[in-house]
């Protein structure tokens, strides 16, 4: 649960956890054991995986250096740290800790690197007229969503998000033209990017599935990438800086002296609005375009939509965010079930914002019990569960039998986690006007979750997880590579 949810917040959250006796898994040691015999070392090594950092403590003498070593990551990268304790040591006396700004205390950017990867960038621009920004999923860890934006305004380009990134740039801003995702782009926004003959990776994570199966990867001579702490241009690298630092030197440096309007101009040219979606009529059976819909018009600047893998991604990429709004997705893995648990944490660390979370029906069968949590803790969170019978995502990249589920009353499962004391509301949409009735009832429920099943058929999805899932499934049959 906090792991999902501070991986959507970008929390440094310290996860801590009972380990058997010390005797057991010995100082630093791991044992290593048949199959069937006990391994107490496989739940560090999972959170090893998982986490910026994970530590077991074994001893009170090695415990304030691991313990501040796990802190002070977490709090550098902005993601979940992973303290173990041995139960019997847990009580055992240790040295005090120093002042807490040892902790506190960043690592500043070297400032001669930070010159030269500047300078380095500006010629990149001196010698590319049609320049385009490109948002990753990191940047909004990196702490640097303030520093993209005066740099896009600065050099007046096309800024384009990937589908992690969605929210990471305001959808208002004049330079913003959309989601950049091969077929599955917004419109106009993959041709403007193919004609850049200068793309800036503002942190980037590619993969099979943040590029379409390896269709939208910018690279080669014309794409410079600013991660969060290197700047690569052309052959030279540019490490130990911030990203935010980068950025608004670089912007400093530019201001007034390079534009580079070319990719703006030829966005405005070609694209089209999109046509507006009239509403259903309310007594007609609920299609996949009536409830994006209806969900797109309860977003506010507070709200927050988790949007679980699947065409719940694709309904998100849909929607026109009013600044302040945000999408959280988990592209990094593409592992279904994150949503669920996600929305826990995220409505316990963020309960000023309106949650709403999209999920699947096959993925929210593998984390469903943590609905009891949010009835538990009366998280007004809204689950819109989009019931189509089976795995759709996996159907469009590879269909088989083994997409098909066992159908769950899902509504009337909050019965079950409410008990004797919930407050959770669980409503089945099988027309719009049904969803429309559940999704004023969600809004009236201050104490506890509202899950909205929505009945729709088994291949009513976007146009763009069709073509998305094709491109996926190509790259995934790929004959492999001889390991020559």
């Amino acid at each position: 649960n906090a792991i999902g949810g501070a991986y959507a917040e970008n929390l440094p959250v310290i996860l801590i956890s009972g380990a058997p006796n010390s005797n057991d898994i010995g100082s630093g040691h791991i044992l290593h054991h048949t199959i069937g015999t006990p391994d107490y070392s496989y739940q560090l090594e999972i959170a090893k995986r998982l986490t910026c950092a994970a530590v077991s403590i074994t001893s009170a003498t090695e415990a304030p250096a691991l313990i501040d070593h796990a802190i002070r990551t977490a709090l550098r990268e902005k993601k979940p740290a992973y303290i173990e304790i041995a139960c019997n040591v847990s009580a055992a006396p240790c040295a005090a800790p120093g002042p807490v700004s040892a902790l506190m205390h960043d690592i500043p950017s070297d400032p001669d690197t930070l010159e030269a990867a500047v300078s380095a960038t500006v010629e990149f621009l001196r010698t590319r007229e049609k320049v385009s920004l490109l948002v990753g999923s990191r940047l909004r860890a990196a702490g640097a969503e303030d520093q993209a934006r005066q740099l896009g305004t600065t050099l007046g380009c096309a800024v384009a998000t990937m589908a992690a990134a969605k929210s990471f740039y305001p959808e208002n801003d004049p330079n913003y033209i959309g989601t950049y995702w091969g077929d599955a782009s917004s419109a106009g926004v993959r041709e403007v990017m193919d004609w850049s003959n200068g793309i800036i990776a503002l942190a980037p994570v590619f993969n099979d599935y943040s590029t379409a199966g390896w269709t939208a990867w910018p690279k080669g001579e014309n794409v410079l990438l600013a991660d969060t702490h290197q700047v690569t241009v052309g052959n030279s690298s540019f490490d130990g800086i911030h990203l935010r630092d980068y950025l608004k030197a670089l912007t400093a440096r530019i201001r007034g002296e390079v534009s580079r309007p070319a990719t703006l101009v030829e966005y405005r040219r070609i694209a089209r609005e999109p046509a507006p979606q009239p509403p259903a009529d309310p007594k007609a059976k609920l299609v996949r375009a009536e409830m994006a819909r209806q969900i797109s018009a309860l977003l506010t600047p507070q709200t927050t939509v988790l949007a679980e893998t699947g065409d719940s991604w694709f309904n998100a990429m849909r929607m026109t965010l009013p600044q302040g709004a945000r999408v959280e997705l988990e592209m990094q893995w593409g592992h279904i079930g994150w949503s669920i648990p996600a929305t826990f944490g995220y409505a316990v660390a963020a309960p000023e914002r309106r949650i709403i979370t999209m999920v699947g029906d096959g993925s929210f069968q593998l984390t469903a019990q943590e609905v009891a949590q949010m009835v538990r803790l009366k998280l007004p969170v809204i689950i819109f569960l989009v019931n189509n019978r089976g795995y759709t995502i996996e159907v469009e990249i590879h269909d088989g039998p083994y997409n098909n589920i066992k159908n769950w009353d899902y509504a009337g499962l909050m019965e079950v986690f409410n008990a004797e004391d919930g407050k959770g509301r669980g409503l089945c949409a099988r027309t719009g006007g049904e969803l429309a009735a559940a999704i004023a009832t969600a809004l009236e429920n201050h104490d506890g979750p509202t899950l909205i099943e929505c009945q729709i058929d088994r291949d009513d999805c976007t146009s763009e997880l069709i073509s998305w899932g094709r491109r996926v499934a190509t790259a995934n049959a790929r004959p492999p590579r001889n390991a020559e």
